[in-house]
């Protein structure tokens, strides 16, 4: 499988997860959703934020554009309907330019400035990519976790139950 054949899979599960993550949130209480549960941006809705900020800093650095951010753990939206809005319009963007890219642009890099340290920092558009969806992973688990612990049950979260992924016959 290509790379860019990977990033396009990556793209659509990430989308899927992300749809399946705002669905069961948004039937909770807006107390459990801000409740301090001890996770690095503290709430469920902390981290969403986060995830947010972080994939529209990296899609605007792919793109070459800035996007003005002060910390990474900003919140953007504290109203859970216009939060839920621009997830779903930023995994819409995320998709128009994975489906744009063209393979060799995956090897191209790009400079950046780490909002952790001034010094400036290149990197190959594949590899960011790679970060970003890492990155939603990573707290997507976290926010599953909470959600656990609160006994929300999140639902399946395989890769492979993509449809169309497995190969019959």
């Amino acid at each position: 499988m290509s790379e860019h054949r990977q990033f396009l899979l990556q793209n659509e599960y990430n989308q899927r997860m992300n749809r399946q993550l705002y669905s069961v949130c948004g039937a909770l209480s807006p107390d459990l959703l801000n409740q301090d549960l001890g996770a690095f941006f503290h709430s469920i809705t902390g981290t969403l934020n986060h995830l947010l900020l972080v994939d529209r800093l990296w899609l605007a650095r792919m793109q070459g554009l800035s996007y003005p951010v002060s910390r990474l753990d900003d919140c953007l939206y504290d109203d859970w309907h216009e939060l839920a809005a621009e997830r779903i319009r930023t995994d819409d963007d995320l998709t128009v330019f994975v489906s744009c890219l063209e393979p060799s642009s995956l090897d191209i890099a790009f400079s950046y400035t780490s909002l952790l340290s001034p010094e400036p920092r290149r990197i190959r558009l594949g590899d960011a990519l790679l970060h970003l969806f890492h990155h939603q992973t990573h707290h997507r688990g976290q926010i599953t976790t909470l959600l656990a612990q609160q006994g929300v049950d999140f639902g399946e979260t395989d890769l492979l139950l993509l449809p169309g992924l497995l190969i019959r016959g």
